[in-house]
């Protein structure tokens, strides 16, 4: 692959690389030329940060990593790294994924969307890159709002939500993008926050790491249409009280509570004294049943009340595309069974009438 200057939108949406020194490569190798343009104090600056500053760890070429993204405020961050990265249409960043992922093996590749973008007019194409579980990373940032069309509800806006679309409040239950993302069968499902690096940071490298399909939900602030949406989380004199940190092998505890197995077959919270030790739930991510992982999704709901935040579930299976290469290979080793070149060259024909 030859490295092009990037000019912004090379055939309107494809985009190449800045050429860069050989050597070991550093957070400036992974910063494009162009000007970032989100509005000032936009939680997508964190993100951004943090990814670039990330990136170098995996020890992957630039020009094998790829970022795929959609419609929104979310979807230009293929322009401000300095990789490949294809800017496409709303909703189908996991099918034009999908379709690299499986031809290009080598590559890394990552989607970026938003909560408008996968949860709406994605949400077929998500939840199929998820129980397919194809060697993908989706980074869906999660500000509650649509933010690139000027503030009207989203798929995770809550109940009662006052916007210029719903201006007597919103009457749609929200999704929980962890809780589909379990009910689709995921192999990974995190959820993490845009102003804490370092856990977002640990996230990504879990997912980076996973063979398969990940997907990590990014609360993310809109200052503009939907400011301070997640303000509980990061002011010191709240964010202990309900941020639920999971750590696979650990007892889910925090502040002075804890969680544990609750006669409806979920989970609960409950004051940390009352329970003895044995009857506080330890956090298992790799449990191939996802019963648990999904209980504790439902954490946040009536939302906020309890965030869990962290890896829900990290299950190892055959990636899809994996399986379709041993499938090929199969097909192709078996004389006898033709190929995909002499069917398309035979001499078979159809009549449509």
């Amino acid at each position: 692959m030859s490295e092009l200057s990037v000019n912004g939108h090379q055939n309107g949406r494809g985009l190449a690389l800045v050429p860069r020194a050989e050597g070991k490569q550093t957070l400036k190798d992974f910063k494009s030329d162009q000007e970032v343009r989100w509005c000032p104090g936009c939680g997508d600056y964190a993100i951004l940060a943090a990814v670039q500053s990330f990136m170098p760890e995996l020890g992957i070429k630039r020009e094998n990593t790829v970022f795929v993204s959609g419609i929104g405020c979310s979807s230009r961050f293929p322009y401000y790294m300095n990789t490949y990265g294809f800017h496409s249409i709303h909703g189908r960043a996991p099918a034009i994924a999908t379709g690299l992922a499986a031809s290009r093996p080598d590559l890394s590749v990552w989607v970026i969307t938003g909560d408008g973008d996968a949860l709406s007019i994605g949400g077929n194409h998500l939840i199929h890159a998820l129980r397919r579980n194809v060697n993908l990373n989706i980074l869906l940032f999660n500000n509650r709002i649509y933010g690139l069309t000027k503030g009207q509800y989203s798929p995770t806006s809550e109940v009662g939500k006052i916007t210029k679309s719903t201006p007597m409040g919103s009457l749609d239950r929200p999704f929980n993008p962890i809780s589909l993302a379990i009910g689709a069968e995921a192999g990974f499902v995190a959820r993490t926050l845009d102003s804490d690096r370092k856990h977002l940071q640990s996230v990504l490298r879990e997912a980076a790491a996973h063979r398969g399909t990940s997907l990590v939900e990014i609360y993310q602030n809109c200052n503009i249409f939907n400011d301070g949406a997640f303000e509980m989380m990061k002011d010191p004199a709240t964010r202990d009280a309900i941020t639920v940190k999971l750590e696979h092998g650990q007892p889910i505890v925090f502040a002075d509570q804890a969680v544990r197995l609750a006669p409806t077959g979920g989970v609960e919270v409950v004051p940390r004294a009352s329970l003895r030790e044995e009857e506080i739930l330890v956090h298992d991510a790799h449990h191939p049943d996802p019963s648990l992982a999904f209980a504790l999704s439902r954490l946040d709901e009536p939302a906020f009340a309890h965030v869990p935040i962290g890896i829900f579930r990290s299950v190892d299976r055959p990636s899809y595309d994996e399986l379709m290469s041993n499938q090929l290979e199969a097909a192709t080793a078996q004389k006898g069974r033709g190929s995909l070149t002499d069917l398309l060259h035979g001499g078979d024909t159809w009549r449509i009438s």
